[in-house]
């Protein structure tokens, strides 16, 4: 029987670690190389939801929320077989770009997803363990720009599996094999430009998305 091990609170300094990540260089606070305009900022989320906000004196960087479970006191990791399942409303702002997503020791990715609006149905889900993905256009479930989508990846150790709700949307066949594990970063980046629009200059001073919840069974 499958029991929960991890149900979030984005206020809990026991559980999550803000604004520090070894998947950002030096921990952070920036990852130009990435095509991110982030600088991380070291407040948490409550109520689950994750801000981006312009920094002043004409920088183009913008304050953003970053919260993982390396380095905080439970030290909480995912683990192959896990089921993670979340709640989520997408952002409406072009230039945000919220994530789900694992990191430990240089690698060990998985994206539970990503998201841009600018392209307004489309999900990004990433095995980039054993390599997998896909761009799922998810228009008739409901995947829009201020949309509420509920989410859930197995992180099996044969396949990754991704639903929308009870729809499966993806699986990998691939897996992250049977010894996998991995800590668990919420986040909220804003886009440079590169490949996905950047926030107009005269645009909003303040970018969101939220994370309703997010609980994780083993």
């Amino acid at each position: 029987m499958a029991v929960v091990v991890f149900t979030t609170d984005f206020s809990s300094r026991h559980q999550w670690t803000a604004g520090r990540t070894s998947a950002y260089p030096n921990m952070g606070p920036t990852n130009r190389a990435a095509h991110k305009l982030d600088h991380l900022s070291r407040a948490y989320c409550p109520g689950g939801v994750f801000a981006a906000t312009r920094r002043l004196h004409g920088s183009d960087q913008w304050n953003c929320n970053l919260l993982t479970t390396e380095g905080s006191p439970e030290g909480f990791q995912l683990r192959a077989g896990d089921l993670l399942t979340a709640r989520i409303v997408l952002p409406t702002a072009l230039g945000a770009w919220p994530a789900i997503w694992t990191w430990r020791d240089g690698g060990n990715e998985i994206d539970v997803f990503e998201y841009h609006p600018d392209h307004p149905d489309l999900l990004e889900l990433s095995n980039h363990v054993r390599g997998g993905h896909r761009y799922w256009h998810g228009a008739a479930a409901g995947v829009a720009p201020g949309a509420t989508v509920e989410l859930a990846t197995r992180f099996g150790a044969d396949s990754v599996d991704w639903y929308a709700g009870d729809l499966p949307i993806y699986q990998d066949g691939r897996g992250v094999g049977a010894d996998w594990h991995a800590y668990l970063i919420v986040n909220l980046s804003v886009a440079d430009g590169t490949y996905h629009p950047a926030p107009s200059h005269d645009g909003p001073p303040r970018l969101s998305w939220s994370c309703l919840s997010l609980q994780v069974e083993r």
